[in-house]
């Protein structure tokens, strides 16, 4: 393991917050909620950067300014959105200004979301692989002490997960099932970080679960990328093509917070260094504080961990 890897681990702990729902506020609200899931023991807050969202950089500056501690993660920054020099000056700028808080995790998106920008969806690892030389062929001027911030890749398939062990300190795999994870494990090897994206929801009540889920759940089914990673791991195109409750039951989590914490613990014991648990709900505003508490709360030893204690 070498010393960016470590360091990755260290800041991110076992358990972070994953959430669409911060964007949707004003920036006051959203910090306040970064810093009350900071208090209650989540070290990372992960946020994401689609078509009409905050911008990645400034909506992570947004996020560290108004939180003393939490360590903020792109999830991801799309190298559509941005030149490869222009996302490592904005990577390195945050770095400096808030140094150990912010790791950047980025992807290629998906060809529709590519075409809205006006862009060109190519072939996604030689189009990653291309990203990643010019990032490091960009130019700094800024102080020679801001070093750039950990880096994740967004992951799914084996080659990207390649690309991931050799080029950055680790991956960033969204939308999966446990065994997703051991797989992703095994290809990366021990020593990359992997940080793993749980979406959950907090129902008991098994109809309404589904409901959300599916509701969550419809944009990534109609992706290609997420379709075939999913086909990879088994799933069927009716499954695919219904939401069936296998598969919602293996990606999207549904029940109490016992049943989310165990999820996570499936997760960590298949291999994953990190878990960021998204909660959904019927509101897609809903920053959820009363259900991370919950969920902190049956964590427990996990936590513990997280926190020291």
């Amino acid at each position: 393991m070498n010393d960016r890897q470590a360091t990755l681990r260290s800041m991110l702990g076992p358990v972070g917050v994953w959430s669409f729902a911060l964007q949707t506020h004003p920036a006051a609200i959203e910090q306040a909620a970064a810093t009350t899931y900071e208090d209650l023991g989540y070290r990372a807050a992960w946020f994401p950067e689609s078509i009409g969202s905050k911008e990645a950089f400034s909506h992570a500056a947004i996020l560290l300014a108004g939180s003393p501690r939490i360590v903020v993660a792109t999830g991801i920054a799309n190298i559509h959105a941005r030149d490869a020099a222009a996302m490592v000056s904005g990577a390195r700028t945050l770095a400096e200004a808030y140094p150990g808080r912010f790791v950047l995790g980025i992807g290629v998106s998906h060809a529709p979301s590519v075409a809205k920008r006006g862009g060109t969806y190519g072939r996604p690892i030689e189009s990653m692989t291309a990203y990643l030389d010019a990032m490091d062929a960009a130019d700094w001027v800024g102080p020679a002490s801001a070093e750039r911030p950990p880096l994740v890749l967004a992951a799914l398939g084996p080659r990207m997960l390649d690309l991931a062990a050799e080029r950055a300190e680790g991956a960033h795999p969204y939308f999966v099932p446990v065994e997703h994870t051991r797989i992703a494990r095994e290809r990366l090897g021990p020593e990359p970080v992997l940080a793993v994206e749980v979406t959950a929801v907090l129902e008991t009540d098994r109809a309404a679960g589904l409901e959300v889920a599916r509701a969550f759940a419809r944009r990534y089914l109609d992706s290609a990328n997420y379709a075939n990673n999913l086909r990879r791991l088994g799933f069927t195109d009716e499954d695919i093509a219904s939401a069936s409750e296998r598969l919602m039951d293996a990606i999207v989590v549904q029940g109490d917070a016992a049943a989310i914490a165990g999820r996570v613990r499936e997760h960590l014991q298949a291999g994953a260094d990190h878990v960021c648990v998204q909660l959904r709900a019927a509101d897609p505003t809903d920053l959820s504080i009363q259900g991370f508490t919950e969920v902190r709360d049956a964590l427990g030893a996990v936590m513990g961990r997280l926190t020291g204690t």
